[in-house]
Parts: structure tokens; C-alpha cells; sequence
């Protein structure tokens, strides 16, 4: 069984909480500027793609998609 790779994925746009099943598992954070996190585990590259995909359908602007380090956790 492969471990869960934490990410931490940035979109231009807010989103508000009732968007934390669509995106589950990840945990939705507002930023000051704007701006929302993603920061969660997804289990593989297949589930990466499909988050990006729910992204891009709902008409996002993605700034960046990050790999967390387990210290950086």
C-alpha cells in the first residue's frame, strides 16, 4: 500500500465552505489576498489529475500545485 503524498494546491479565486465535499479530502484555507489553499493528502497521481480536473470544470485559476516534504506538514 502506497502512502498518501500530502499536496498544497493554490487557486486565484475564494471558495467558501460549501465546497469542502467537492474537494474532500482536502482542507479549504481563505488567504488574505484572495486566494484559496488546498492543502490535503490524495493517494496518487490519479486522483491529483482528477482535483485538477474539478478545477479547471468549475473555471478556476490554478497558480500552483505543491508537493508538501512531511516536515513541511
Amino acid at each position: 500500500m502506497t502512502k498518501a503524498i500530502v499536496y498544497q494546491i493554490r487557486i486565484q479565486e475564494q471558495l467558501g465552505e460549501q465546497w469542502a465535499e467537492w474537494f474532500d479530502p482536502l482542507l479549504i484555507q481563505l488567504t488574505p489576498n484572495g486566494s484559496t489553499i488546498l492543502t490535503g493528502p490524495l493517494r496518487d497521481q490519479a486522483q491529483l489529475h482528477g482535483l485538477l480536473v474539478k478545477v479547471h470544470n468549475l473555471n478556476l485559476t490554478l497558480i500552483s500545485v505543491n508537493q508538501l516534504k512531511p516536515t513541511d506538514q
